[in-house]
C-alpha cells in the first residue's frame, strides 16, 4: 500500500469501537519480549480479544500465533505491515510493542485509521515525535495510553497519594537509582538479513543501513538510530515516578555525564549515566544508571520540605518526617489495577479520563528521556524553554529534538 492512499482510507475511517460483541478486538504491533507480555495480560482482560499480531520477523508471528491458539482456540490474522490491519475495520485497538523508533509513528498511523492505542514506553523515539503523538490523539480524538504501568501499581499510586497530600511537603528534589546489570555485547559483523525478516519495515524511519545480529531482536536498545539507551529503556519508568509525585511537566536545564565503561563493543549509548534535570523553582531530579558491578538496589527517594520517602524497587515505601530517627506507621496500599483491564475500560466508556496513564503524561515522562540523552551526547549543560519546547540559543542541540526519517516512514509535521 502506498503511503498517500493510507492516509486517503485513514482519513475516512470510523471514529470508533465497533460494539458488534461488546468486545474491544485487539491488534498487536511487535512480537518480542513486551509484545508476548501483551498477549499474556490481555487474554484474561475482561472484554478485550486479539484479533491481529504484526510482525516483520516471520518466525516470531507464527510463534506468537501458535501461542494464542493454545490459549484461546482462536488464530488471529497475521501481518508483517501494520498498514494492513490498520485498514481492518473490524480492529478497534492496537497495542504497539515495536522497536523504540517505531513507537510514535505506529501510533499515528493507528489513530488516523480510527483506531485507539496503547503505546508502550518510552512512547517516542525523539521528543517531536512525542508531541505528534499528542497531537495526533487530540486531533482525532483517540484514547491513547503509555506503557508507564507503574502508574496502575498500588503502592507507587498510594505514595504519589500521599506525597500529592502534602505528607513530606514541598518536594525539593528527587534521586533514583537503576542498576541495570549489563554485559559487553561484543561486535557482530555485516550480513545478510535472514529470510524470515522484513529489514526495510524493521528500518522503517531510521536510515538504511547494514543488518548485524547486535540489532535483532533485543541490543538495538543501544543504538541510537533505533533505541535510547538505559535512559530510555528502564530510566523511563524511574523518571515517570518522579514527575509524577513532583507535578511536574518540562525542565528549564538538563546535564547529563557518564560513558560505555569497562569494555568496548558494538553499541554506542552509555551503560552509565548521571542525569540531572531542573525545573523553573529550581527542584531537581537526579538519576543514576549504572550498567557495571554494584550492590545498590533500584530505588527511589524523594526529598520534601517535611521529611523524605523512601521507595524500593517493589513499591514498598517508609516515610520519615522531620529529625526522627523512625519511621511513620505503615499505611495500606490500594490492590493493582491491571493495566490492560483500565485500557479497555476507557475505551469503551470513550473516556480519557479513565486512563492512568494517559498519552501525554508519559511523553513529557519520555521527553526528559530525550533531553537527558542529548545533554550526554553534546556533552555540556543545556538550558530548555519548556513552553517553546526548543533548547535557549542552541540550534545544534534543537537538531536533536528530532531526526531525518527516512521515506515512507515519516512522522508528519501535520497529523
Amino acid at each position: 500500500m502506498q503511503r498517500r492512499q493510507f492516509l486517503v482510507s485513514a482519513a475516512t475511517a470510523p471514529q470508533s469501537w465497533s460494539q458488534a460483541n461488546d468486545r474491544v478486538r485487539v491488534a498487536i504491533v511487535g512480537l518480542g519480549g513486551r509484545g508476548m507480555a501483551h498477549i499474556k495480560e490481555i487474554i484474561p482482560a475482561s472484554n478485550m480479544e486479539i484479533a491481529a499480531l504484526v510482525e516483520v520477523d516471520g518466525a516470531r508471528a507464527e510463534a506468537a500465533s501458535q501461542d494464542v491458539f493454545k490459549r484461546t482456540g482462536k488464530r488471529p490474522i497475521i501481518e508483517s505491515d501494520m498498514r494492513r490491519v490498520f485498514d481492518n475495520k473490524s480492529i478497534d485497538a492496537v497495542t504497539i510493542a515495536t522497536t523504540n523508533h517505531w513507537h510514535a509513528l505506529t501510533a499515528i498511523w493507528a489513530m488516523q485509521a480510527g483506531k485507539d492505542v496503547y503505546v508502550e514506553k518510552p512512547v517516542s523515539h525523539n521528543v517531536f515525535e512525542g508531541q505528534q503523538l499528542v497531537a495526533a490523539a487530540r486531533k482525532y480524538k483517540r484514547i491513547a495510553a503509555g506503557g508507564t504501568q507503574r502508574r496502575w501499581w498500588g503502592r507507587w499510586r498510594k505514595a504519589v497519594e500521599l506525597m500529592h497530600a502534602g505528607v513530606i511537603g514541598d518536594i525539593y528534589q528527587t534521586n533514583f537509582v537503576f542498576p541495570g546489570g549489563r554485559d559487553s555485547i561484543g561486535f557482530k559483523p555485516v550480513k545478510e538479513p535472514p529470510a524470515n525478516l522484513n529489514w526495510d519495515l524493521w528500518l522503517g524511519p531510521a536510515p538504511m543501513q547494514p543488518y548485524h545480529e547486535n540489532l535483532v531482536h533485543y541490543n538495538w536498545h543501544w543504538f541510537w538510530d533505533f533505541g535510547n539507551g538505559e535512559l530510555g529503556n528502564n530510566g523511563i519508568h524511574m523518571i515517570d515516578i518522579c514527575r509524577w509525585a513532583m507535578k511536574k511537566s518540562l525542565p528549564v536545564a538538563v546535564s547529563s555525564t557518564g560513558g560505555r565503561f569497562g569494555y568496548k563493543d558494538q553499541a554506542q549509548t552509555p551503560n552509565t549515566q548521571n542525569v540531572t534535570w531542573t525545573f523553573e523553582d529550581g527542584s531537581m531530579i537526579v538519576g543514576q544508571l549504572r550498567g557495571l558491578y554494584t550492590q545498590e538496589p533500584m530505588s527511589w527517594d524523594f526529598f520534601g520540605s517535611k521529611g523524605h520517602l523512601a521507595m524500593k524497587a517493589n513499591g514498598e515505601f517508609t516515610i520519615r518526617l522531620g529529625r526522627s530517627k523512625t519511621n511513620e506507621p505503615a499505611v495500606e496500599s490500594p490492590a493493582n489495577i491491571d493495566h490492560f483491564a483500565n485500557f479497555s475500560a476507557a475505551v469503551r466508556a470513550r473516556d480519557p479520563k479513565l486512563l492512568h496513564a494517559e498519552i501525554e503524561e508519559t511523553h513529557l515522562s519520555t521527553a526528559l528521556c530525550h533531553l537527558g540523552n542529548i545533554a550526554y551526547r553534546l556533552n555540556r549543560n543545556l538550558k530548555f524553554d519548556p513552553r517553546a519546547v526548543r533548547f535557549v540559543n542552541d540550534r545544534e542541540a534543537d537538531t536533536h529534538l528530532t531526526r531525518n526519517y527516512r521515506k515512507p516512514y515519516i512522522v508528519p509535521e501535520r497529523v
